[in-house]
């Protein structure tokens, strides 16, 4: 199973590729009996962008105001996940890029809840490239994020699982996250199908997706928005959104 998963992977990321603007393919897969939804973007090709605010300054919150606002440029959202852990008032976190402008700073210290168990990491976005960066290897070489949210814990770090998820833990939730390939080229975004515990997540993007570095992006509320599948999840609003654009 783990072999036959790393071939995907090799194969969504040969998709991807062909797929030219969109740069994007999700897929459903089974990995240690339990099923998940996998989406392969490449970001050498793909416009991957975070959305939290609209031109007014309202929060987004729903993938359909997203793709409404995207609608009015000639734009529509190719894929959406929801893209990092929030306060009540739907701001983030913890570090936050959007266009270039830093919204939030970086949080370094450990705190309360699954964001402060560290080590925690940052997705950063910039041209060409996309990375899963663990927060004080960020802030000891930071880079330039076009866009960039923080968000806690680390699945995987350099190959490794998380220190601290237990391999009998019983916290189980709904969970999504995303990890990228070592050269930056390929992040690949997974949300379970039933509840997980971190370290069963964890192992699906180390074992079964053979990514060095991946971060969790939140469990409860996740969400997935893929037009190509039929998938539209729907429910409250959301905070920080992580999305592809394509042209109409």
């Amino acid at each position: 199973m783990i072999r036959a998963l790393a071939l995907w992977a090799a194969l969504a990321f040969s998709g991807a590729a062909a797929a030219g603007a969109t740069a994007v393919e999700c897929r459903d897969l089974t990995f240690e009996d339990t099923g998940y939804t996998v989406c392969v973007v490449e970001a050498r090709a793909a416009d991957l962008r975070l959305f939290l605010y609209d031109e007014s300054g309202r929060v987004f919150g729903q993938f359909g105001e997203v793709d409404t606002a995207l609608g009015r440029q000639g734009q529509r959202l190719a894929f959406a996940m929801n893209g990092g852990m929030y306060h009540s008032n739907r701001a983030p976190v913890g570090y936050y890029v959007e266009n270039g402008v830093e919204l939030m700073h970086v949080i370094p210290n450990a705190g309360p809840g699954n964001f402060g168990l560290l080590p925690n990491g940052i997705f950063c976005i910039r041209p060409g490239r996309a990375d899963v960066i663990e927060t004080l290897a960020f802030l000891d070489q930071p880079r330039d994020c076009s866009f960039a949210t923080q968000s806690g814990p680390m699945l995987v770090i350099d190959g490794a699982l998380h220190p601290r998820f237990l391999p009998d833990s019983t916290s189980r939730h709904i969970r999504n996250g995303v990890g990228t390939t070592a050269d930056g080229g390929h992040a690949v975004f997974a949300i379970s199908d039933s509840a997980v515990t971190f370290h069963e997540f964890g192992r699906l993007f180390r074992d079964g997706l053979g990514l060095p570095n991946a971060l969790y992006l939140d469990g409860s509320v996740s969400r997935l928005y893929a037009p190509s599948i039929g998938r539209a999840d729907a429910g409250f609003a959301l905070g920080p959104i992580l999305g592809v654009v394509t042209p109409q």
